[in-house]
This record gives C-alpha cells, sequence and structure tokens, in this order.
C-alpha cells in the first residue's frame, strides 16, 4: 500500500498534471494520497504488531480503498457523485483509530 500511494502521488504530479488541471482536482488527489500515505504506514506497523490488530488492519484498509479510491476516481473523472463514497472511507479510518483506543493489549 505505500508502493502504491508514492506511485499515486507521483503518476498524479506528473502523468495527470493536465488531467488534474482541467478537473481543478489537483488539490483532491493530494488529500487523496495523504491519507492513502499516512495509513499505510499505520497498516505497516499495524501487520508488525503481536498480537496482529485485526480489526484495525482492516479498517484502515477498507478506510484507503474506499475515501482514497473514491477521491482518486472524482479527481481524474470528475464525477462528483463519487464524492458520496468517500465519507464511508472516513469513517472506516475513525473506526481503525477508535478500534487502536480502547484496545487495551500491550504490543509485543
Amino acid at each position: 500500500m505505500g508502493f502504491l500511494g508514492v506511485a499515486l502521488g507521483a503518476f498524479g504530479a506528473h502523468g495527470l498534471k493536465e488531467v488534474l488541471a482541467r478537473h481543478g482536482s489537483a488539490g483532491t488527489w493530494e488529500r487523496a494520497v495523504l491519507y492513502h500515505l499516512v495509513h499505510a504506514v499505520m497498516l505497516f506497523i499495524l501487520a508488525r504488531r503481536s498480537p496482529f490488530a485485526a480489526r484495525p488492519w482492516w479498517s484502515f484498509f477498507a478506510g484507503i480503498i474506499l475515501f482514497s479510491g473514491s477521491l482518486y476516481l472524482l479527481a481524474v473523472t470528475g464525477i462528483r457523485w463519487l464524492g458520496a463514497i468517500t465519507p464511508f472511507g472516513g469513517i472506516g479510518f475513525l473506526v481503525g483509530w477508535f478500534w487502536l483506543l480502547i484496545d487495551r493489549r500491550p504490543a509485543s
């Protein structure tokens, strides 16, 4: 996921520059990349944690797909209804962070 986030960031800055400018959506693409990369780091951290924290991991993964994925598509296509999917990804991020907050198992 981290590799994909960096690749999409670079692709947006270089390969999609004209498309994003035409749609006025460079900021949307950048927001998608930011949330993608932050949560990709969390996926990595959680994957190395023992015991494995599956619930927050899957919440962050779903958040990346729904939040960042919908913003990537919105930025490239200009199809506004895709923005209606984005909050579901945000909920995935919030649920993942909440699970980490209430998880009292010690990490080893």
